[in-house]
């Protein structure tokens, strides 16, 4: 071994984990290169199919009264609600606008009135695409969807307690009734919704509620691409928390408690309090260019008891994913905000315990929340401190002990064992650790992915403006490409990015000045290709997450110029390794086994220069 490795040792597992992880969050690409060419298969396959038709009066007429003749004909004995005009009904809290459809007497849309898109709009959630719906007996070997059939509307009621109820109900000729209640109370994004079934043994075959949701996600963003892969399905499945990004479909084997369709930063969740008995959902991301994100399509099941009247109580949630607001709503549904999951879940408790009420203890009194991720930085490198000097007290020695190591390689030449013997013996008499300034590299991994998961997931972020950047939570730009670059670049150039790679960059090269020269170029010019992966790897990661690499780097930079020119004084570090060296030793078990495996090594590749020696 030629070198002290202690840095690019700790820059390599670092570089290694980065591209683990993000290969793992995104892994799924190759399955979603799967279902595009299915997709497109089957649209060729249904135009191939298609036929032409004319677009005539007639023709739309005819297909006017053969829709109405089939929706009476499945409505059967609820004929009344077999046909109408679809009517809005509009009930507003604090926080959110609810508009009611009578078609289906479901939540049609739900606008946010806090929260803004990417176009400058009202986030609103639904949006008219989502449709949730059960099947009913409506006569004797007929069957209808409640989204098909026409419900009527009550008046707004206001209750005593500021929330407010509609009812929408459908009475078919012998007596069998539905009502679809609705109670929106004040400052809840929460949305009760009791379903109450008169002549339920009818109604239902057997007592088994079959509820379809289909739902269709869109934009909300500054990028679809990269809110596609934010999005997922999230659920409770035997009280625990579980979800599916990669994947496709899930079919539920235990009770399901709730089911969410989750965007970046929202999140529509349809909540069984007593449970839904099995089902299924599929999710299915979109991959062209369009506005949409996924398409969702559940199947859940419920056994009621086969009785003439039965009351089943659901609550709707349409609302930001906000930690302090899932919680209350519940169980489980704060894990909807990824703050750590799967093998890098380890970090949830640093994201949940320290990161997160750091934060938002900053944040209650620093409102420019670029300043809130500043002091996070200051507060994350002050408790990290006594390791990380310990790192640059590890450095210093190294530096100090530069001139001998110089000369042990240009004593020992190409002799890789003899060299790596004399080192491990010099580090053992000086009392030095060479793996030492490992550490600051090897400290940032559970951090930097804990910053990853909060950032990414962290709505307070959304929308804020700090010095270039327009929104913390997403990449900044400063310039547009007119192409994209690949290996995940983009299509833009980030200064946040760019700042972090030079910082990091500035590090790399004052931790080799800090080590023997060598003349391997894979280890002499790896902690120069860190920031360039670096590059690739930040420019489409949310600005917050950048601009704390660049603080952190920054004072980083500054904590190793203090010491090591104010703090530490060489002199004595020398005067003591040399008291170190003069000091009796006692080898442990494992130096005195690893210095018989350097001997045994040292012999055999004394062996095998004299073999070729003699060859030729």
């Amino acid at each position: 071994m030629k070198t002290d490795k202690n840095s690019v040792i700790g820059f390599v597992l670092l570089g290694i984990l980065f591209f683990l992880y993000f290969w793992y969050t995104n892994k799924q690409q190759t399955a979603l290169a799967e279902i595009k060419k299915r997709q497109e298969d089957s649209i060729a396959r249904i135009q191939a199919a298609r036929i032409k038709i004319v677009d005539t009066a007639t023709a739309k007429l005819d297909s006017v009264r053969r829709d109405s003749a089939t929706r009476v004909s499945a409505a059967g004995n609820f004929t009344t609600a077999a046909t109408g005009v679809e009517q809005m009904i509009v009930v507003e809290n604090e926080l959110m606008k609810v508009n009611f459809s009578n078609k289906g007497g479901k939540v049609h849309s739900v606008i946010l009135k806090n929260y803004k898109s990417h176009d400058g709009q009202l986030v609103t959630l639904s949006g008219g695409k989502d449709q949730i719906s059960y099947a009913v007996n409506t006569g004797a070997n007929q069957s209808a969807q409640t989204a098909e059939l026409f419900f009527t509307p009550s008046t707004v009621q206001k209750n005593a307690d500021g929330s407010q109820t509609i009812r929408f109900a459908i009475q078919s000729a012998n007596g069998e009734g539905i009502i679809h209640e609705y109670i929106v109370r004040p400052n809840e994004y929460m949305i009760d919704w009791n379903l109450s079934l008169t002549g339920a043994d009818k109604l239902l075959s057997q007592g088994q509620l079959n509820l379809q949701w289909n739902a269709t996600t869109e934009q909300l963003e500054k990028t679809a691409v990269y809110e596609r892969q934010m999005s997922n399905i999230c659920f409770s499945e035997g009280n625990d928390f579980d979800y599916i990004s990669a994947k496709n479909e899930r079919r539920f084997e235990k009770p399901v408690q709730w089911l969410s369709v989750v965007q970046q930063f929202f999140n529509t969740t349809l909540i069984a309090k007593n449970s839904f008995s099995a089902g299924s959902v599929n999710f299915q991301r979109k991959t062209d260019s369009s506005t949409q994100l996924a398409t969702v399509n559940a199947s859940l099941q419920m056994k009621l008891p086969v009785s003439a009247s039965v009351a089943v109580p659901m609550q709707l949630y349409y609302g930001p994913s906000d930690f302090n607001i899932l919680k209350k709503q519940a169980p489980e549904m704060d894990k909807i905000v990824n703050l750590g999951r799967d093998m890098y879940s380890f970090v949830r408790p640093i994201n949940k315990y320290i990161i997160m009420n750091v934060f938002n203890f900053f944040a209650g009194f620093v409102k420019n929340y670029g300043w809130v991720v500043l002091l996070l930085t200051l507060f994350i490198r002050l408790v990290t401190a006594p390791l990380t000097y310990s790192s640059y007290l590890s450095g210093a020695k190294m530096k100090v002990m530069r001139p001998e190591l110089d000369e042990l390689k240009k004593k020992f030449g190409d002799d890789q064992q003899g060299f790596a013997m004399e080192q491990m013996k010099l580090f053992r008499e000086a009392g030095v650790n060479p793996l030492g300034g490992c550490i600051p590299a090897l400290l940032q991994i559970p951090i930097f992915f804990a910053l990853y998961s909060f950032f990414n997931s962290n709505i307070a972020l959304r929308g804020q403006a700090f010095l270039w950047s327009q929104d913390l939570s997403s990449y900044d730009v400063i310039a547009k490409l007119p192409f994209n670059v690949p290996m995940g670049f983009g299509d833009h150039i980030s200064l946040f990015t760019i700042t972090a790679v030079i910082t990091s960059f500035l590090i790399s090269i004052y931790n080799m000045s800090m080590t023997p020269t060598q003349d391997n170029p894979a280890l002499k010019y790896m902690p120069y290709f860190f920031p360039f992966m670096l590059l690739f790897i930040f420019n489409r990661l949310p600005s917050a997450l950048t601009w704390y690499y660049t603080v952190s780097n920054i004072i980083t930079l500054g904590l190793q110029y203090v010491i090591q020119n104010y703090i530490i004084d060489h002199d004595k570090i020398l005067a003591k390794i040399e008291l170190k060296r003069k000091a009796p030793k006692t080898k442990t078990k494992w130096q005195e086994k690893y210095d018989q495996m350097m001997e045994s090594n040292k012999k055999v590749q004394d062996l095998k220069e004299r073999t070729q020696k003699k060859n030729k």
